[in-house]
C-alpha cells in the first residue's frame, strides 16, 4: 500500500523549516563544506517550501555565484530570470521534464531570480546548492523600482516578486 503523499505541513516538521529571511519561503541548511581561507564554506546546500499563499514567494534577489535549483517534491515552481544582459526569461521547476520542465536548474551568477509556486499548485519542495557555498552577505535584495525600469516589460512579474 502506498502512503498518502505529504502534506506541506508534514514537510515543515519534517524538516524543521524556518522561515528564510527577507528572501520568503521556508527552509533549513542541510550542508555546508569546509570553511575556505576567505570564511566561506566551500559549498553549501538547503532544502526550501514554497506555497501558493499570495505572500509565500522567493523574492526577486541575485548572487555571485551559480546557484542549482532541485526540485523534489509538490507542484511546478516558476524562476523569473532577468539576466545582467538585459533579457528575460521563465524557467519551470517540476517533474514533467518531458514537457519542458527542470528537475536541476543552474541559475548563471549575476542574474535576478525570483519564484513561486505555478498557477493552480498548493506547494513546491526544493533545493538549492551553490559552490563556494552561500552566505548572507552574498545576498542582494532586489529594488521593485530599479528593476522595473530595467526590465519593463515585466513589471507585473516584477512587482509580485518584490518585497520592500
Amino acid at each position: 500500500m502506498t502512503p498518502p503523499p505529504p502534506t506541506a505541513e508534514d514537510l515543515i516538521a519534517h524538516y524543521g523549516l524556518e522561515p528564510l529571511p527577507r528572501e520568503g519561503g521556508l527552509y533549513r541548511q542541510t550542508w555546508a563544506g569546509p570553511e575556505r581561507p576567505d570564511g566561506r564554506p566551500t559549498g553549501s546546500a538547503i532544502v526550501a517550501l514554497l506555497t501558493a499563499r499570495p505572500d509565500d514567494f522567493s523574492a526577486l534577489h541575485r548572487l555571485p555565484t551559480d546557484e542549482v535549483w532541485h526540485f523534489y517534491l509538490g507542484d511546478p515552481l516558476e524562476l523569473l530570470l532577468l539576466d545582467p544582459g538585459g533579457g528575460a526569461r521563465t524557467a519551470v521547476l517540476g517533474a514533467d521534464v518531458l514537457g519542458g520542465q527542470h528537475v536541476q536548474f543552474t541559475v548563471p551568477a549575476g542574474t535576478w531570480m525570483g519564484g513561486r509556486v505555478a498557477a493552480g499548485g498548493a506547494w513546491s519542495l526544493f533545493g538549492c546548492t551553490m559552490a563556494p557555498g552561500f552566505t548572507f552577505g552574498d545576498y542582494e535584495h532586489g529594488d521593485a523600482s530599479a528593476l522595473t525600469a530595467r526590465w519593463p516589460a515585466e513589471a507585473a512579474r516584477i512587482a509580485g516578486l518584490s518585497r520592500p
